[in-house]
């Protein structure tokens, strides 16, 4: 019966709209359920690509979120009516020398080829979308559209001529760098090195500016404060934060401060919202669970330099870990808090959703990819318009795109 709970919640979802058009008076519900229909949905970042490269999950075919502890699969994007994805390849931080370079370049191309192989094996549910046109095109066909990103500038492998080449296989952002510092740049979280370049390496700088000349998406999510300020001195189009929070309602180094989401309007950027619950509400004390996580750490060494089969292995007891001490999660309204806020210190112009889906988004209300209605229901039920919502599900990230391709268009 559980797994048939997201179709019927849907069933619900549109069985509240057909009631609130009979009544002549529209329930929150129902214009909730109208409005996510017809506008495009979009999600600039999951993790699902992790999932390709395991034996047994398929895709195409609807996963028990329950039992796989999946989030994204092409029948659940139906259910919850998410028009279009960015999928990420991610490629975790390892060794920065030649043949750490020459491994990460061949795990991003296997990555990359998995997901080019899924949608190819589903051409009657999803494509490959390389434009804005093309995610409103596929939606009126019914189909899923499918992005894709990199995460962590490392897949570049130090190499300048990557850029080039990931903008021809299709890659429409590239995350600058992940958890731990590379050659391109600082992160937030890199406890054991800190700050090394105090900003972007001049590498980094090359690489943005190759990004812009190439019509690539800068995403400055992960990284440093002092990275962030540079790329946003550099670069001469918008930039994005794929899937970040507001440092002001969750003080996390990986959400931005007031006076970055400033930066990012003056910019003309856009930042999309996380749904991993520790940048959207900080957790209440579980030391159980902090305990075992650090053992899962230390035995992964922090998720850096690992073989194939040991991020398999990894990501397997990691999830079996978060089972067993589970953490209280922050909520949709929890999430919509953040939206407020940076609407308020920048407006509605600059703001999006961009779950992290199967790299640890998790929150109440909205586990999974069929729960994305109630996002919307949220929104309505604080006022937001048809058109705030339009702008907030993909409109101020499709902007962003368009400029960025039409500077590298001139």
């Amino acid at each position: 019966m559980k797994k048939d709970v997201p179709k019927i919640a849907a069933m619900i979802f549109s069985l509240l709209f057909m009631q609130g058009v009979a009544s002549g008076k529209e329930t929150p519900e129902a214009k909730a359920a109208r409005i996510h229909q017809s506008v495009l949905t979009l999600d600039t970042h999951c993790d699902t690509p992790l999932n390709l490269m395991r034996d047994g999950f398929d895709v195409g075919k609807r996963q028990d979120m329950a039992a796989s502890g999946t989030k994204v699969d092409f029948p659940r994007m139906k259910e919850g009516g998410l028009d279009a994805q960015f999928f990420a390849v991610f490629v975790a931080q390892g060794p920065r020398t030649p043949e750490g370079d020459a491994n990460v370049k061949k795990k991003a191309l296997d990555i990359y080829a998995a997901i080019r192989k899924c949608v190819a094996e589903n051409p009657d549910q999803a494509e490959i979308a390389l434009t804005p046109d093309d995610a409103y095109r596929l939606k009126k066909m019914g189909k899923r559209a499918i992005f894709i990103g990199v995460e962590n500038g490392y897949a570049l492998a130090n190499d300048i001529t990557m850029v080039k080449k990931f903008q021809e296989m299709g890659i429409r952002y590239i995350t600058l760098c992940h958890t731990s510092n590379n050659d391109i740049c600082d992160s937030s979280t890199d406890k054991k090195k800190g700050a090394e370049y105090h900003g972007l390496s001049p590498f980094g700088k090359e690489v943005v500016a190759e990004m812009n000349k190439y019509g690539i998406m800068v995403d400055v999510s992960h990284i440093s404060d002092d990275s962030f300020y540079d790329v946003i001195r550099l670069s001469k189009v918008p930039v994005i934060a794929s899937h970040s929070c507001s440092r002001a309602i969750c003080d996390h180094p990986r959400n931005l401060t007031d006076d970055q989401l400033k930066a990012l309007a003056k910019n003309g950027g856009v930042i999309q919202m996380c749904f991993l619950s520790d940048y959207v509400k900080k957790a209440d004390p579980n030391p159980k669970r902090d305990s075992a996580m650090a053992v899962v750490n230390k035995k992964y060494n922090d998720f850096q330099g690992l073989t194939d089969e040991q991020t398999k292995e990894a990501y397997k007891e990691y999830r079996e870990t978060s089972k067993r001490f589970p953490n209280k999660l922050a909520n949709v309204q929890d999430m919509v808090d953040h939206i407020d806020h940076i609407v308020k210190v920048i407006g509605i112009n600059h703001v999006g959703i961009g779950t992290d889906f199967d790299g640890g988004g998790d929150i109440s209300g909205c586990r999974d990819v069929s729960q994305m209605g109630n996002v919307t229901l949220e929104l309505v039920k604080r006022g937001y318009s048809e058109s705030d919502i339009r702008k907030i599900w993909g409109g101020n990230f499709m902007r962003v795109f368009r400029q960025v391709q039409k500077a590298a268009a001139r």
